[in-house]
């Protein structure tokens, strides 16, 4: 793992901006893997800052709820075009069907189509409870794109997204956990106190079912970007060398 300790949530977001743009950079076809969720929406806005050409990339999202329709305002399909895909265009844009007539059927087909385009590049954030896409505490390790269950802490975290607990979605089509692992690349973001527990858990524990983030130990490719705080959890000696490779980061650049 590559970490990289920023000292606030928007120099770790610029981080990981950068990274992407260095990676589009120069590539005729890129697949781009995008989240949902309060972790991305600073990159996504520097996507449309800069009006970055993503005319050569195709975008595959990791999840969506079951029993929202493309159209609904809190669906993820909507999320994805108010926050970037209306301002920046892309080759093509996947986002699975959350309003498909049989959710196992769609999370088959679009496990498929995932693996068929290969994706270079698949951007994370974490969940409280050390979850990635919707891969909630004790799935297997080796799941594909499948219909998961939510926790009640997840549906919790999402509650501000609708306007009462009961609207919010119990079921979710989610990329697996094997799945995301399949990315050529992973960048993965997390900030604020509230990660700091999962974070430690992903980078400092016996990779286990418990903190499904904790499998990415075992990428080839993989970068954390942290700000401080969600970074506190960590012993310190991981916090001064993540603090010190940002630094570096922004003086490469500078």
């Amino acid at each position: 793992m590559n970490i990289l300790v920023a000292k606030t949530p928007t120099d770790a977001e610029t981080i990981a901006y950068t990274l992407i743009t260095e990676r589009l950079a120069g590539k005729r076809e890129f697949v781009l893997g995008l989240a949902t969720g309060s972790t991305p929406v600073g990159m996504y806005q520097m996507f449309k800052r800069d009006k970055l050409d993503c005319s050569h990339v195709t975008s595959v999202n990791l999840d969506e709820y079951i029993g929202l329709a493309p159209s609904h305002p809190q669906s993820y399909h909507h999320f994805m075009e108010e926050r970037l895909f209306n301002d920046v265009p892309f080759k093509e844009s996947h986002v699975p069907r959350g309003d498909a007539e049989n959710p196992e059927a769609e999370a088959a087909r679009y496990e498929q189509l995932v693996r068929s385009i290969g994706v270079d590049l698949q951007l994370l954030g974490i969940g409280e409870n050390g979850h990635i896409a919707f891969n909630e505490p004790g799935t297997a390790l080796d799941a594909k794109t499948h219909v998961t269950e939510l926790t009640e802490s997840t549906r919790e975290a999402n509650r501000r997204f609708f306007d009462t607990i009961e609207e919010v979605p119990t079921h979710a089509i989610t990329m697996g956990l094997d799945t995301i692992m399949n990315a050529r690349e992973i960048v993965l973001v997390a900030t604020g106190a509230r990660k700091a527990e999962a974070v430690h858990h992903m980078i400092e524990s016996v990779p286990t079912i418990d903190w499904p983030a904790s499998i990415l130990q075992a990428h080839p490719s993989v970068t954390i970007v942290l700000d401080a705080e969600a970074a506190s959890g960590c012993s310190d000696v991981l916090q001064a060398r993540g603090s010190e490779a940002a630094d570096r980061f922004f003086s490469i650049r500078a």
